[in-house]
C-alpha cells in the first residue's frame, strides 16, 4: 500500500510521533496503520535513550490540591507543539493525580511513583519520549502538606503557583496572593531568603551606576543602601506592593487577614534552562535528504 500524506497524518494523530517517524513506520509495514503503531513502539524505546542529552525547555507546569496535600510540578518537552497535544496532556493529568496521592517530596521520589497503568513516572516519560519523538521528562516537583494552601494555574499552562499559609486567610484572598505571585514573579519570600551573593552583586551594580560625586560618606552610604533596599523589595514577595491594593505590601495584606505565608513555589516552564535555537526548515530538509 502506498504511504500517503493522509496516512502519515492519521498515524501522527493516533500516536503523537514525529512526521518522519510515522513515514518510516508506514513504509516498514506496507501502510498497515495498526502494525505501524506497534513498529513505532518497538523502535521508539531504543531511540529514547539517545534523546536523553537533548534540551527540553518547553512543556507544562501544573498545580493540584486535595484536602491533604498540594503539589506543583513541571514536565518538559522539546517543542511547544507537543505541549498542546491531547496525549501529552493526558500524561500530565495522570502524573498529577499520581503525585497528589503519593508522599513524594523530591524529584527522585517522584520519578518512582507509579501511575494507574502500573508504570513509574520515569518509565512513562521514557515511553512518551519513544512514541512522541521528543525528549519528555519530569523536571521538578514541590509539595505542601497540611495547613492552608492555595494554587493558581495560568491559562497558558506555563506558570503555576503553590502557596502555603498558616492562619485564617480565606480562599479568595489566598487566591489573589497566588495571582500576584504569578504576575510579579518574586524570586524570594522574605529578605532573609535572599542570598548574600545576590545582595553583593546588586550593590556592585548600584555603585557602578550611581553618581555620588561630592556626597559626604554617610549620605553616599544612605543612597546606596536605599537603592539596594528598593531592589530587594522588587524581588521579595512580602515587600512587594500588592497588585490588588498598591497602598500596602503583600506582607501587610496577609498580616491583616490574620495569616502568615510559610511556603512559596512559582514554576514557569523552562526557566533556568539554556535553550538551543534551531533552524526548523533546515532540520526538516536534512531529514528529508536522509530518507
Amino acid at each position: 500500500m502506498a504511504v500517503t500524506p493522509q496516512l502519515i497524518k492519521e498515524l501522527r494523530e493516533m500516536t503523537s510521533a514525529g512526521m518522519m517517524d510515522c513515514k518510516k513506520a508506514l513504509e516498514a509495514t506496507d501502510g498497515n496503520i495498526e502494525e505501524a503503531v506497534v513498529w513505532l513502539r518497538e523502535n521508539g524505546l531504543a531511540k529514547a535513550a539517545k534523546k536523553a542529552d537533548r534540551v527540553a525547555a518547553e512543556g507544562v507546569s501544573f498545580a493540584k490540591a486535595n484536602d491533604k496535600r498540594a503539589i506543583v510540578f513541571e514536565v518538559n518537552s522539546e517543542t511547544d507543539f507537543v505541549s498542546k497535544n491531547d496525549k501529552f496532556m493526558s500524561l500530565i493529568e495522570n502524573i498529577g493525580n499520581a503525585l497528589l496521592e503519593s508522599s513524594a517530596l523530591t524529584l527522585e521520589e517522584a520519578l518512582e511513583v507509579k501511575l494507574s497503568s502500573g508504570q513509574t513516572i520515569k518509565e512513562a516519560c521514557v515511553e512518551a519520549t519513544a512514541t512522541i519523538g521528543e525528549k519528555i521528562e519530569l523536571r521538578r516537583i514541590a509539595a505542601v502538606e497540611g495547613g492552608k494552601v492555595s494554587i493558581y494555574n495560568h491559562a497558558n499552562k506555563r506558570i503555576s503557583v503553590l502557596l502555603g499559609f498558616e492562619g485564617n486567610i480565606n480562599d479568595e484572598d489566598a487566591y489573589n496572593v497566588c495571582m500576584h505571585v504569578a504576575a510579579m514573579a518574586p524570586k524570594y519570600l522574605t529578605e532573609s531568603d535572599v542570598p548574600q551573593e545576590f545582595k553583593d552583586n546588586e550593590m556592585h551594580i548600584i555603585k557602578e551606576t550611581t553618581d555620588l560625586t561630592g556626597k559626604p560618606e554617610n549620605v553616599a552610604e544612605g543612597i546606596l543602601k536605599g537603592k539596594l533596599n528598593k531592589k530587594l523589595a522588587e524581588v521579595t514577595l512580602l515587600a512587594q506592593g500588592f497588585v490588588m491594593d498598591e497602598k500596602q505590601t503583600v506582607g501587610k495584606f496577609i498580616e491583616s487577614k490574620g495569616a502568615t505565608l510559610t511556603k512559596m513555589f512559582r514554576f514557569e516552564v523552562g526557566e533556568g534552562i539554556e535553550k538551543v535555537t534551531t533552524d526548523f526548515a533546515a532540520e526538516v530538509a536534512a531529514q528529508l535528504a536522509g530518507n
